[in-house]
């Protein structure tokens, strides 16, 4: 039998359960060294990345930090990365997208599920209101936590709301440097 795509969830998160604060802010999860490494290393393998557009307007100025001599080091080696993967990116506000991304205006739930049954490695997804809609419909196959020790009260939550329970195995911890915990979790179907 073919084995599916799996849709992986990936980013920073607070101790509370946020992915971003009331005001959008993520600044609480500004990785050093050793975490940005272990990013770098785990976008350089996904073979594309599934965006909503608030993550990729966010994400569009990386692509330009490959040309800036002032970036420099792990900071531009992830600009390189980010700027190769192909981008696909679910909105329907707008008209076009650039550099190495498609934009998708229709069904994300639809296209995404055609997505994860093409041959090839797994999609990683990025932003919270695209991932909460494929958690909903039970896409997301793998969840990558990175819990900071931050508290910020409110915002935009890491999960969802959900009708039913999901539940997952937890197949990988590890501690960063700046307290940052690392949970790598699967669903258990």
């Amino acid at each position: 039998m073919k084995r599916q795509r799996d849709l992986i969830y990936s980013f920073g998160v607070s101790a509370d359960g946020f992915f971003a604060g009331p005001g959008g802010e993520i600044d609480w999860a500004t990785p050093d060294e050793e975490l940005h490494r272990f990013h770098n290393d785990q976008t350089a393998r996904l073979p594309a990345s599934l965006c909503g557009r608030g993550l990729y307007e966010d994400m569009r100025p990386w692509e330009d930090r490959v040309v800036d001599p002032a970036v420099t080091g792990i900071t531009r080696e992830f600009a390189e990365i980010w700027k190769r993967e192909p981008k696909i990116v679910f909105s329907r506000a707008l008209d076009r997208v650039d550099g190495n991304a498609r934009l998708v205006r229709g069904d994300a739930v639809e296209e995404v599920a055609r997505l994860k049954s093409e041959p090839g490695g797994d999609l990683g997804v990025g932003g919270a209101h695209l991932a909460a809609s494929l958690i909903a419909r039970d896409l997301v196959d793998a969840f990558r936590l990175f819990v900071n020790p931050v508290l910020i009260g409110g915002g935009t939550p890491y999960f969802p709301p959900l009708r039913t329970r999901l539940d997952l195995e937890l197949v990988e911890t590890r501690t960063f440097g700046r307290q940052v915990v690392y949970l790598r979790y699967r669903r258990d179907r």
